[in-house]
């Protein structure tokens, strides 16, 4: 797997998801608030607060997260698959 790659593309999709449902709840307040409560349970920083700079928040650290997950999984991959 590129490392590149797959890292940019896991911060995009996961980091992409919170901002989506984030946005989302701020015009449903109900939608996606369990999805919320449990990203905000792990991200220290971010409250869900329904506000544009609460989602922003969630968003950067959905980004930074999920390009380290992805990089830490292209890397097990990669040293497994033998490359």
């Amino acid at each position: 797997l590129s490392l590149k790659a797959f890292t940019i593309a896991g911060a995009l999709l996961w980091g992409g998801a919170i901002l989506f449902v984030g946005l989302v709840n701020l015009l449903r307040p109900g939608y996606g608030l369990d999805f919320l409560q449990l990203t905000s349970s792990v991200y220290p920083w971010f409250h869900v607060s329904h506000t544009i700079g609460s989602v922003v928040i969630g968003t950067i650290d959905g980004f930074a997260d999920g390009a380290v997950g992805s990089l830490i999984f292209a890397l097990l991959y990669n040293g497994f698959a033998g490359r």
